[in-house]
């Protein structure tokens, strides 16, 4: 089975000068390694070419964003399956192999991530994927090891094989046909959250993501687009609105997007008290971006068969984090999961 492993470039010299070499010596004899460049104006392909001179780059024609910048690539990468990553991952010894083999024995499974723990801590999981990603009822991503800004240490708590809801996008292995027969990303979130929306619509179609903890990589994180960046939280607010919209079923939506109105308008508030007026602006324009894209968003829910997925959390992860104080995922009672 023919494995591609696609980094994902924007600006990122010195990530890849970095982070580029793990790859290669752990990748090199399991995949094809090619690097997806969107329109970089450092001199990242100049470094490419003169130091890594074996190595495929497709070149977009401008900065397309995460999800348009891998949907254009891999229209010219074929595999049978992709490991999406991202530029500021250190990966180790045999982190692809244990995870295709997974997928390879069960036709079930479209879409898989290994452990994430952080390139700073090695000790401590990474917010963007930990241990395999999760949703409230209402809409509200998190993960086993990171709910909210609490991120638990690895004691190698969360080292079963498990199905999960969505897999993080910073390092996404998912079989190609599959991607391809979804259309991909979504290409108007830009950037957030689009592996959580692909990952639903795979459930949607019928299919299982799974988390494998015996491979393991290590992400810096935010290293493109800051976390404290308002652009950030408008894309995220944005965007999370939109994969509910697209996602939820018919009848819950309307209750969902109703709660979460209010729950976004306090978080918006809380923006303010903290100092963060850029923050709650960024909230306000996100939902006037949403309702202004509704009718489009629309036309996609349409052409999506919502039914009941296996992996949702059926209580309020707001509530019990911090109304009862439960900041840990085995806090969480497992028949509260559907």
């Amino acid at each position: 089975m023919k494995v591609a492993v696609v980094i994902l470039n924007w600006n990122g010299k010195e990530l890849l000068e970095r982070f580029l070499p793990s790859v290669i010596a752990f990748s090199q004899n399991a995949a094809d390694i090619i690097i997806a460049d969107n329109n970089s104006s450092d001199n990242s392909i100049a470094f490419l070419k003169d130091t890594y001179p074996h190595l495929r780059i497709i070149q977009n024609e401008k900065n397309l964003g995460f999800a348009q910048g891998y949907n254009e690539a891999l229209k010219h990468v074929e595999a049978d399956y992709y490991v999406l990553l991202n530029s500021d991952i250190e990966v180790s010894p045999k982190w692809i192999e244990g995870i295709i083999d997974l997928m390879k024995a069960d036709d079930s499974i479209a879409a898989c991530q290994p452990k994430i723990l952080s390139f700073r801590n090695k000790k401590e999981f990474e917010y963007a994927g930990a241990a395999g990603g999760f949703i409230d009822k209402l809409g509200y991503p998190f993960c086993r090891g990171r709910i909210f800004s609490t991120v638990e240490k690895d004691h190698n708590q969360y080292d079963d094989v498990k199905e999960i809801f969505w897999a993080t996008g910073a390092c996404l292995f998912v079989k190609a046909d599959i991607f391809h027969e979804l259309g991909g990303f979504d290409e108007d979130f830009f950037a957030h959250m689009e592996e959580i929306d692909l990952c639903w619509r795979l459930k949607n179609a019928g299919h299982r993501i799974f988390y494998y903890p015996k491979a393991t990589v290590y992400h810096v994180g935010g290293a493109t687009l800051n976390k404290m960046s308002p652009q950030k939280t408008y894309l995220n607010f944005r965007n999370n609105l939109s994969l509910i919209y697209k996602n939820a079923t018919d009848d819950k939506l309307k209750s969902i997007l109703f709660k979460r109105a209010i729950l976004d308008f306090v978080a918006a508030v809380t923006f303010i008290s903290s100092g963060g007026f850029s923050h709650f602006h960024a909230v306000i324009k996100a939902y006037i971006a949403f309702y202004k894209s509704l009718k489009q968003i629309k036309a996609k829910r349409k052409s999506i068969n919502q039914i009941p997925v296996s992996g949702v959390f059926n209580k309020s992860i707001v509530k019990q984090y911090y109304l009862l104080g439960k900041k840990y995922f085995n806090q969480l009672s497992a028949t509260d999961f559907l």
